[in-house]
C-alpha cells in the first residue's frame, strides 16, 4: 500500500510563535499558507504542518500522489482504492471519501492508541 508523503500536522496554539520555534530548529517555510491560520515547513524530507485552531490533536497525515516534495507521482495509489483495502482489512474510519468519485478526497481513521491519521489526497 503507497500512502504517499508523509507530514505531521500539529495544532498550534499561536502560529508565530510555533512557526519561530521550528525554523530555529532548521526548518524553512515552503510557501504553501493562507491567511486561515496554517503554515508547511519543511527540513529536508521532513514536513510538519501547523495549524493554530484547527484540530484538537495532532494529526499524522499522508497524502497519496504526492512526493516529499508536494510533487504529482506518475504512478500512485488512489485514496479510494487505499480505503477499499482498508475496508476489506476491518478497519473503521471517522470519515470517509467518495469511493465514486475521482481526484481530491480524502479519509480519516483513528490508531489504538487514539491517534487520528489523515489520508489526504490532493491530485
Amino acid at each position: 500500500m503507497k500512502l504517499g508523503a508523509f507530514s505531521v500536522s500539529l495544532g498550534v496554539k499561536d502560529l508565530a510563535k510555533s512557526k519561530a520555534f521550528y525554523e530555529g530548529l532548521g526548518f524553512v517555510d515552503v510557501g504553501v499558507s493562507n491567511a486561515d491560520n496554517w503554515t508547511v515547513l519543511k527540513n529536508g524530507d521532513t514536513i510538519i504542518r501547523l495549524f493554530q485552531g484547527m484540530f484538537d490533536k495532532n494529526i499524522l497525515t499522508f497524502n497519496p500522489g504526492w512526493d516529499q516534495d508536494a510533487k504529482t507521482l506518475e504512478d500512485f495509489e488512489d485514496v479510494r482504492d487505499i480505503q477499499k483495502a482498508l475496508k476489506a482489512k476491518g478497519y473503521s474510519f471517522v470519515s470517509e471519501a467518495d469511493e465514486t468519485g475521482s481526484g481530491r478526497a480524502s479519509f480519516m481513521l483513528v490508531d489504538p492508541d487514539g491517534n487520528p491519521v489523515l489520508v489526504d489526497q490532493h491530485v
